[in-house]
């Protein structure tokens, strides 16, 4: 028995200089001499001191108080890894997926993800979940991602609620579950993410009458919003614009949606060039119209592209020029766009800056009477249509079907 007692007094003898020894390597860290810290730890690390190891591996891979060398750096995270140590394990993981250039495995980097997950480590939970949903590193598993998340988010990984709440919200990997989502973007937004505030004002803003609730989406709008999420700043902006839950005030409208714009929101671009067209909330300036449409048309918005082909055709603000207009319609046309679909057909009726082609005037009306358009516009469409027909061959009316056919069966 004294043996034993003997043995267990030399082993706390030796504990208590290391642990002074890395407790001292702490103060100097603190204090900022990463060298003598370096210098504190290295014998420990030697012993198999895996907190030790982690340290110097960060210390050697950052080059904090001593020559930066990468391979030193993963040799004592790999030492450290290996010794059971998760922080290590989630640091390997995150040098190779994200630090080595063109050397990049993420095949190894969610393996490490993995061991550190298993350990309990939070950030390696979310980052597996995040390899499982995309597919980087393993077998694209959406259950697997969902059940990596869950567990980050229990621990309370803000990024990890959020992406249970998008998993949930859109039934990926789990059955899709509106009122728990909610909970789990609640519970992110709490925390102050903006893209959870972000979605969880829209879900709060969709939905059916029982399911919505606009001044709490109105709130979260606001609250993501406040730290420049141009997708939130834009919404905020629609319901003011419109009136939807709050009082209509366009001046208002016009701030939120020009913030968002300058951070380059297509959406928010376009309806502040609107706004510009029309003189609401801010005083008419085409130009400015003709400026903000073109840059949400530049990023393949349908709505602006018609808009900006309408102010060429139309000369306003911009030198008329048919041919302009009608490349922007064709842009916005081949993405559906019902009125571009119309405007075409008029302008290849008159050969009014393309070469005049019944065949595809046709065609264009004949997908433009198909979608959603007001009573006018469709009785315009189908006026035009009706003259075409009487001005065409059998022949030429079947292949403008053909054509019109066709452009359906593409998006089918």
């Amino acid at each position: 028995m004294r043996r034993f007692v003997i043995a267990a007094l030399l082993l706390l003898a030796a504990a208590v200089p290391a642990r002074a020894g890395y407790d001292e390597g702490w103060a100097a860290y603190a204090r900022g001499d990463h060298g003598a810290a370096y210098r504190e730890w290295l014998p420990l690390a030697e012993q198999g001191h895996a907190d030790a190891q982690y340290n110097l591996g960060y210390l050697r891979w950052r080059g904090l108080g001593v020559r930066q060398d990468r391979a030193q750096g993963l040799e004592w995270y790999r030492r450290a890894a290996g010794n059971g140590h998760a922080g290590a394990q989630y640091a390997l993981g995150v040098i190779y997926d994200e630090e080595l250039g063109d050397l990049r495995d993420r095949a190894e980097a969610a393996r490490w993800y993995r061991a550190a997950a298993e350990a309990g480590n939070v950030d390696a939970q979310y980052r597996l979940g995040s390899a499982h949903e995309t597919g980087g590193g393993v077998v694209r598993d959406y259950a697997a991602a969902a059940t990596w998340y869950r567990r980050a988010a229990e621990q309370g990984h803000a990024g990890a609620r959020f992406a249970l709440g998008v998993m949930l919200a859109r039934g990926l990997g789990v059955p899709a579950d509106r009122a728990e989502a909610a909970t789990w973007y609640r519970l992110a937004a709490e925390q102050g993410l903006a893209i959870a505030q972000y979605n969880l004002g829209l879900l709060l803003y969709s939905g059916s009458p029982d399911e919505r609730d606009l001044a709490e989406a109105e709130r979260w709008f606001r609250a993501a919003a406040a730290q420049l999420h141009s997708g939130a700043q834009a919404k905020l902006a629609g319901m003011l614009d419109r009136g939807t839950g709050v009082a209509d005030d366009d001046a208002a409208a016009a701030g939120s949606y020009r913030r968002a714009a300058e951070q380059g929101d297509a959406e928010a671009q376009f309806r502040l060039g609107y706004l510009y067209w029309r003189g609401d909330g801010i005083a008419q300036d085409l130009a400015k119209a003709a400026t903000w449409y073109r840059l949400a048309a530049a990023q393949g918005r349908a709505d602006a592209q018609f808009a900006l082909g309408y102010m060429y055709w139309r000369g306003q603000a911009v030198p008329r020029d048919p041919a302009a207009a009608a490349t922007w319609y064709h842009q916005a046309a081949e993405r559906g766009y019902a009125k571009a679909q119309l405007g075409l057909g008029f302008i290849y009726a008159d050969g009014d800056g393309v070469p005049r082609d019944y065949v595809q005037a046709y065609k264009w009306l004949d997908l433009a009477a198909a979608a959603p358009l007001s009573d006018a516009d469709r009785s315009s469409a189908a006026g035009l249509q009706e003259r075409l027909a009487a001005a065409m061959t059998p022949a030429e009316i079947a292949e403008a079907r053909d054509l019109a056919r066709n452009w359906r069966s593409r998006g089918e």
